[in-house]
């Protein structure tokens, strides 16, 4: 038997299990990810996120959803694997450059007395046009009607490295859905013909130009406490449909997020995204010898 130590962390409650991936690594990592995030039977979490090795960057992040699906990009997931990096030694630098499936990412730790508080990354250029999203649909999708069970809705469409459908909501109704209607709901979003990816939607509610309730399905982990690639997508299009300001603060059921898209002048810019990154806890798990194997660099 072979043990692999994890490390359980969150940001704003979107949790995952983290592995060093450096020199040895799980040989089925989607499904020791179904296994582990189970949170009757697992150590429980949205997914699996590895620390690897990386050919361009400091480090590569590879991720894997709760349903064992590949995950392109998570915000919340980076700022907790580029503490995990600095705090264990892997890596004493700041900002970090590190590897992911949406392009390389830069972070830049909140360092007091050698303790990471949080975190800021620079999570790229949203991408507006419509095939690059990818959606069935050519342009920019913005208040874009969308058949979804019975009923039109109006969607804003941009990835953040992964796909995302913005449907901006005039009440609180949404917030105070169960748990199985909301579910019912995201998952229509989810396989939307209109999604050739399926997607990740984010309801919001405008408070003000400065403040975005959200609540967020994910595609492959369903409900989470929070989605840091949501939030940069709920605040461009908030600014791309005239409902926010170009800096605001996310409002999630896990926490807040702040999230600011500049205006550089030039039409493209980045969105930085800045937000806590907490270990929950350490533990270990036995898995058989061949359940492991050696990294190839």
């Amino acid at each position: 038997m072979a043990s692999l130590e994890f490390t359980k962390m969150q940001g704003c409650g979107n949790d995952y299990i983290y592995i060093v991936a450096l020199r040895a690594r799980p040989a089925d990592p989607a499904a020791l990810s179904r296994r582990l995030s189970d949170r009757h039977l697992g150590v429980g979490g949205d997914g699996l996120i590895m620390l690897a090795p990386s050919q361009v960057g400091d480090f590569r992040m590879e991720m894997y959803n709760a349903d064992g699906s590949r995950g392109d990009m998570c915000g919340n997931g980076i700022r907790c694997l580029a503490r995990l990096a600095y705090e264990r030694g892997f890596l004493r630098k700041n900002p970090m450059a590190i590897e992911t499936d949406a392009g390389l990412k830069s972070v830049h730790l909140q360092v007091a007395k050698g303790e990471v508080q949080g975190a800021t990354v620079d999570m790229g250029e949203p991408i507006l046009d419509g095939r690059q999203i990818p959606v069935a649909a050519d342009g920019r999708i913005i208040d874009y009607p969308l058949e979804v069970d019975g009923r039109t809705e109006t969607v804003t469409c941009v990835s953040i490295g992964n796909p995302h459908c913005v449907v901006f909501v005039n009440d609180d109704l949404i917030f105070r859905l169960d748990g199985f209607e909301f579910a019912r709901l995201g998952r229509r979003f989810e396989n939307h013909a209109f999604f050739p990816k399926r997607v990740n939607t984010e309801f919001i509610l405008p408070v003000s130009r400065n403040q975005l309730k959200m609540r967020v399905w994910e595609r492959g982990s369903g409900e989470t406490l929070a989605c840091g690639t949501g939030a940069c997508a709920a605040l461009v299009a908030g600014v791309l449909t005239g409902r926010a300001e170009r800096k605001a603060t996310v409002e999630l059921r896990g926490g807040n997020l702040e999230i600011e898209w500049p205006d550089n002048g030039e039409g493209k810019s980045p969105v930085y995204m800045t937000g806590e990154a907490v270990t929950v806890f350490d533990g270990q798990i036995e898995l058989g010898d061949a359940e492991m194997v050696p990294v190839r660099v």
